[in-house]
């Protein structure tokens, strides 16, 4: 499928079930003269193909297809507009928005079942004939095992726009991401793997353009094989890869957010781009197969994984990134959506068939963004191995326990041990559970703990958009503060939600710039904000905190105990008698059910082994305590003949402490003590 360069020309084969010719489009270096156009000749059931001899990658084209102009019966063929091939390996040039670019007449009283006759190839990115081969040498997968793995969630021009270490002319774009001072970052934090928000070439959609916005996210995909042409600075496909590959010799992965969901053309009043010329009826799912998208993304229209051809494409899009591109993992954009069969959501649908089955895919990492708005949509827990899955119940218990919402003990247990309630059945591991506080949707840390109220008033929706609930607390002001006090309050509280996202079960994803305290004057939908909104603030970045994140991730990397691969369900392991979890008060005790329930129980204590099952008493067990109360005095399990205090979060440069007698959790605080030897056979400490 594609433009194929053979050494004496190119094939091309574009799929269309619907269409009555398929005519190629070959256009001058620089985009704006069509030179030829040529029936393609071959039609192979819905394959139509043709060879042209003498063409050489760099070769710019497009495709226009002949077929019925009857929206009511699904159909938009219209060979007026230049279609991008949904395989092209690459794009030259940007969307250039005009009424030219709808398939019907824009004002026509018949709205969208006018047909329209202007060309849109000037306004068109084209397609290009790519050559995609790369010098890899030695370059091989870090194959992070998901027991070691801590995502950082990032922006290609987020990351690197105001970054002092890169270069200017490389800033925003693959090689930016790729330079030295970027990874040497990435490095020091500890971090294993970067996912990147979509990378895939995308639209800006016409009406943010008007308000001279742009679609920063970039979730509005119109070329599912080809790099987003703005992150590319000579406008070649090795860029990508030559980022991955200095990624991969740091020993950190690469994972892409992508968008299969649907496509940037919008619903029945958007553009011509792409699908929607080459086979509408089978490209999407419309409703009783008729004029009108089923919307079930929130952006206009639903690819149709259904049809086996659009499944393809997905799927060879999936292995293109990973053979050619050679990423290291996916994370899927409204994965419901790509799940959902005539009956409604299946995870034993066509899609988790095809993946689960595929070779290729079996090695890398699979992220599910659990839910859509469509029926059913919200899936958490219901995705089959080896899927991870966001886990936002983790980002909400998490901010309101700290927050101090009352009678939130029990849910922060759950929180703290993988969301066991959710992931554990049909053999899925403790690591289903991708664990976050924060990411590129919603408040970045800063702003949890500045604003109460979100400030989207930049997006020109009217502070309409964005998410209204979001269980954060500006501790005394609203905004940005200098009092020492208030300051000094924020401060902590960042540190004690990322220390519990590093103490919990499961794989925790730190946001890009939480580290560094980078705030987005509390817009929570920053989704068109390619500015300093956005852009990472590394001038004035709180190098302390990003300290303290890298001790995090140290301290998780060196006690097995905190990111097991089984769940803990406080059996007794057969070593030495002690349960693998038990909870505890701040007396030593063991919380009552009326504890649980209590709003008032401010002060949880979870002391953790490694799982019953294989347990390694090898391993020292690690006793956490999440005080969101009033400073108290603990009283330390006697299941270890010892404790020693590794973290305190109100004192983040302590190194270690002893733990006995006396020992007191501030205020506010996350403190984390470890056993001194483990505790002698046939001890049983009691049941949790």
């Amino acid at each position: 499928m594609g433009a194929s360069y053979d050494g004496e020309g190119v094939n091309f084969a574009v799929f269309s079930a619907h269409a009555e010719k398929v005519e190629l489009c070959l256009f001058s270096s620089d985009g704006r003269k069509e030179l030829a156009r040529i029936a393609l000749p071959e039609r192979d059931g819905d394959i139509w193909h043709g060879h042209v001899g003498g063409l050489v990658p760099g070769t710019l084209y497009g495709f226009r297809v002949h077929g019925p102009y009857a929206p009511e019966q699904g159909h938009r063929f219209n060979p007026h507009k230049l279609l991008i091939d949904p395989y092209a390996r690459a794009l030259e040039g940007r969307l250039k928005w005009s009424d030219a670019l709808m398939g019907y007449k824009v004002g026509s009283p018949r709205a969208d079942m006018s047909y329209d006759t202007r060309d849109s190839a000037f306004a068109v990115p084209k397609s290009v004939v790519a050559d995609t081969s790369f010098t890899w040498g030695e370059d091989a997968p870090p194959r992070i095992p998901l027991t070691e793995t801590v995502i950082y969630e990032a922006h290609v021009r987020g990351l690197t726009m105001l970054h002092p270490g890169v270069e200017k002319g490389v800033r925003g774009s693959f090689l930016g991401l790729a330079s030295d001072a970027v990874i040497d970052h990435l490095v020091k934090l500890g971090v294993t793997s970067v996912e990147l928000l979509p990378v895939q070439a995308f639209a800006d959609e016409r009406f943010l353009v008007a308000k001279g916005l742009r679609n920063y996210w970039g979730y509005q995909t119109i070329a599912f094989f080809a790099p987003e042409p703005r992150y590319l600075t000579k406008g070649q496909v090795w860029e990508f890869q030559s980022m991955v590959r200095r990624f991969h010799a740091a020993g950190i992965e690469v994972i892409l957010d992508v968008v299969y969901n649907h496509s940037g053309e919008g619903d029945e009043f958007g553009p011509t781009l792409s699908f929607r010329g080459l086979d509408n009826a089978s490209y999407y799912r419309l409703m009783h197969g008729g004029r009108h998208y089923v919307n079930d993304t929130g952006t206009g229209n639903t690819l149709n994984l259904t049809h086996p051809m659009v499944l393809r494409m997905v799927m060879d899009s999936l292995r293109y990134w990973v053979e050619v591109m050679h990423v290291d993992g996916f994370r899927f954009d409204l994965a419901t959506v790509l799940g959902r069969e005539a009956h409604g959501f299946d995870p034993q649908g066509g899609f988790f068939d095809a993946i689960r089955q595929d070779p290729v895919l079996a090695r890398v990492k699979l992220i599910a963004e659990p839910w859509d708005i469509g029926p059913g949509g919200y899936q958490l827990g219901g995705y089959p191995h080896p899927f991870l899955e966001w886990n936002d119940r983790f980002r909400d218990g998490v901010r309101r326990w700290w927050k101090g919402d009352p009678g939130m003990a029990a849910d922060l247990a759950s929180r703290i041990l993988g969301s066991a309630e959710r992931f554990d059945h049909h053999g899925r591991s403790a690591t289903s559970s991708v664990n976050f506080v924060t990411a590129h949707d919603g408040f970045n840390l800063e702003d949890v703990v500045s604003f109460t109220v979100k400030r989207n008033w930049a997006n020109g929706e009217e502070n309409r958009d964005g998410h209204h609930e979001n269980h954060s607390d500006n501790l005394g002001l609203e905004g940005p503060s200098d009092d020492p006090a208030i300051r000094a309050a924020r401060d902590l509280r960042k540190r004690n939600l990322l220390a519990t996202l590093m103490l919990a079960q499961g794989v925790p994803m730190l946001l890009a710039g939480d580290e560094v305290g980078h705030s987005q004057g509390g817009n929570n939908n920053a989704y068109a904000q390619d500015n300093e909104t956005t852009w990472i603030d590394w001038a004035h970045g709180d190098a302390g905190l990003s300290a303290f994140v890298a001790r995090l991730v140290a301290l998780r990397r060196a006690h097995p105990v905190l990111r097991q691969r089984r769940f803990l369900h406080a059996k007794p392991r057969p070593g030495d008698g002690v349960p693998d979890v038990i909870w505890r008060r701040a007396d030593g005790q063991k919380p009552t059910p009326t504890d649980w329930h209590d709003p008032g129980f401010r002060c949880l204590g979870v002391e953790m082994r490694m799982a019953a099952e294989g347990a390694d008493p090898g391993h020292c067990a690690i006793y956490a305590v999440f005080n969101t109360g009033a400073e108290c005095v603990l009283r330390l399990p006697d299941t270890a003949p010892g404790w020693e205090l590794i973290l305190d979060t109100t004192r983040p440069a302590l190194e270690a402490a002893p733990g006995g007698p006396g020992t007191r959790a501030p205020a506010q605080s996350v403190l984390v003590f470890r056993s001194l030897a483990a505790k002698s056979k046939g001890s049983t400490g009691g049941k949790s």
